[in-house]
């Protein structure tokens, strides 16, 4: 398993999108703009990341 971290921040509302979008931000582990969650760099979680990629940004250097 990989020890490898990334870093994500939430820049954009939930409100308005598809239900699978908010559910896709729960599942990052945010919920309000400009929180930030650090998750395992996995395929899945890079998946999850590009799913919602215009609500999301990676955060370098942390």
């Amino acid at each position: 398993m990989s020890d490898k971290t990334i870093t994500v921040e939430q820049i954009g509302s939930p409100i308005r999108r598809p239900f699978d979008q908010e559910a896709t931000l729960k599942g990052l582990k945010l919920n309000k703009r400009h929180r930030r969650s650090t998750l395992q760099d996995t395929p899945a979680v890079r998946g999850m990341i590009a799913k919602v990629a215009h609500l999301v940004r990676v955060v370098e250097g942390e």
